[in-house]
């Protein structure tokens, strides 16, 4: 709660202790590393960014911003995009995949971004409540369902009680949840957009792109959706006069586009264009690749050269993809022009060589690094994902199974490269579950737990069971405000699964106002992870989150408590 040490260290710090006290076992202290809520957790985050890598949600998202469009039809739209990925992926990934766009819808319509990042945050983390893998919440309450009673909760027992949650709370926030947002300008996420370096680039036109037979007019607005511009074209090896505006592209020709290096990567996957790699051909791709942005320095080699010239980059299989020079349009090929210091260059190519080039041509390299997205790979990605969640639906294999077969199928398909397998898992958040685990049984096992579920039955022992349902589903949801959505769970599962017991009804009932609980954290910036991340580029005060997350909590128990007793009753 004091946010002076991360969360992570203090759970493992406090797991060492509870063995050395003698209040776990020694032999179990590292048990939950091993538990399937863990495992669970890491697959999602990897599968989850071989989604994103492969462009996967690229597609997905890519209509949302073509044109500006209310908040609401906005919200309405993006919102219920994020909650359905955040349903089958990390909701902190669903934000982050959302945010820019977002952010750049709010720059097209001229609106402050603080209107529309809170409620897509809240968005991100309602859908999540609608499947096992959508939280990690839900896999602990499975995980604790199976240990306690022999058998967990399904991929969509959650379902029922989520959706209609979601549902409702997605209508709030489209209709009057942004409304009520202190309206902030937010220099930050703006400034971020306008920093963006704009590059000049020639993409290739393949046998099945789908510029053939169009005109380059044809074409403004696709790349007007992509935020590109198309410059100009070039035909066996040399650049037409002008813009060529009237010109029928061919197969073999390059279209010169001036855009960041992630709209020239999308224009690229709508168009069926390839990057370029030696003159006029189409760069190889595999997932060992990356985008890096060096800037030329006044002692570079390469000032005064062209990337022609210059035998290193082919050598290390280092393609040129484009040049930035103070907002300029170049008019020469890129491959022909001559650097000048403080070029700003786009390079593609294998990443571990990268660093080694950079060092020896005297370059710099910018600390944003662009996403190169493999859109190539983006239905085998999906297709990969959908059936191993079916062969989990369906009984044939657990989920740690079926996940887990489609780690390997994303690393043997190219889809995401093994040193990415390890980067994609957010190990703060591994050993934070693991350390809370034996904790959490330590707890139960000493009797904590049913002295805790003891007192609260014993407030509520006059009152009808869905007050102790409701009082439960408040005390943990306040408890997620202040603590990780995780280790509420951890702490609170028990305690329902008691207090039920003690009262001689379904513990059902009581898990799921805890998986309900532990999620739908809105009042402080510190309650979820996504809440946070959206606290700087919408440039919200500390006092915004309540006055928008009180209502909607408010909200959250008074559908989520009937729901609960209608699926799920006592």
């Amino acid at each position: 709660m004091w946010g002076r040490w991360r969360y992570d260290l203090v759970s493992f710090a406090a797991l060492v202790a509870a063995v050395v006290l003698g209040v776990v076992p020694a032999d179990r202290a590292f048990s939950g590393f091993a538990n399937d809520a863990t495992v669970i957790v890491a697959l999602v985050l990897v599968a989850g960014h071989g989604l994103t890598r492969s462009g996967a949600i690229e597609l997905i998202t890519r209509g949302i911003i073509a044109k500006p469009r209310s908040v609401p039809l906005h919200l309405a739209m993006l919102g219920g995009i994020a909650a359905g990925l955040s349903a089958f992926m990390n909701n902190v990934a669903a934000l982050a995949l959302t945010m820019p766009v977002d952010i750049q819808a709010a720059q097209k319509a001229k609106r402050p971004p603080s209107l529309t990042l809170m409620p897509l945050a809240a968005a991100t983390i309602l859908g999540g409540l609608a499947t096992l893998i959508g939280t990690p919440a839900n896999i602990i309450i499975a995980s604790y369902r199976e240990q306690a009673s022999g058998t967990p909760f399904a991929m969509f027992d959650f379902a029922p009680v989520g959706l209609a949650v979601a549902v409702v709370g997605l209508a709030f926030l489209a209709l009057i949840g942004w409304r009520i947002i202190p309206q902030r300008e937010s220099g930050n996420a703006m400034a971020e957009l306008a920093a963006m370096k704009n590059y000049v680039s020639e993409l290739v036109v393949e046998a099945k792109a789908k510029a053939i037979g169009q005109r380059i007019a044809d074409l403004d607005p696709i790349a007007d959706e992509h935020d590109t511009q198309i410059v100009g074209l070039v035909r066996k090896d040399k650049r037409l006069p002008g813009r060529a505006r009237a010109e029928e592209i061919l197969e073999g020709d390059l279209l010169v586009v001036e855009g960041a290096p992630e709209a020239l990567n999308n224009l690229a996957s709508a168009l069926g264009l390839g990057f370029q790699g030696k003159s006029g051909e189409k760069a190889p791709l595999d997932a060992g690749q990356g985008f890096i942005e060096a800037v030329v320095s006044q002692e570079s080699r390469l000032i005064g050269r062209s990337a022609n010239e210059v035998q290193m980059l082919r050598g290390y299989g280092i393609s040129l993809l484009g040049i930035s020079r103070r907002g300029k349009t170049l008019r020469q090929r890129v491959r022909r022009t001559p650097l000048q210091a403080g070029d700003v260059l786009l390079l593609l190519g294998a990443s571990e060589s990268m660093d080694e080039v950079l060092a020896r041509l005297d370059c710099l390299p910018l600390a944003r690094t662009p996403t190169l997205t493999r859109h190539d790979k983006a239905l085998l990605a999906i297709g990969l994902f959908v059936g191993a969640i079916a062969l989990s639906v369906s009984g044939f294999l657990p989920l740690t199974i079926g996940l887990s077969l489609v780690v390997i199928a994303y690393v043997l398909t190219d889809i995401v490269p093994i040193r990415e397998v390890y980067e994609a898992i957010d190990w703060p958040i591994i050993i934070l579950l693991g350390a809370l685990i034996p904790m959490g049984e330590a707890l139960e096992s000493s009797g904590g737990t049913m002295l805790i579920a003891d007192a609260i039955a014993q407030t509520t022992q006059t009152m009808p069971a869905w007050v102790a349902l409701t009082t439960m589903l408040v005390v943990t949801m306040l408890l997620s405000d202040i603590l990780n959505n995780a280790a509420t769970a951890v702490i609170a599962a028990p305690i329902a699964y008691g207090l039920a017991n003690a009262m001689g009804v379904n513990p059902d009932a009581f898990l799921m106002a805890v998986a309900i609980g532990a999620s739908c954290a809105f009042l402080t910036p510190i309650g979820h992870q996504n809440s946070l991340l959206i606290m700087g580029p919408g440039g919200y005060e500390f006092s915004d989150y309540w006055k928008f997350g009180l209502p909607l909590e408010v909200l959250t128990v008074v559908v989520a408590v009937p729901a609960i007793l209608v699926f799920w009753p006592l």
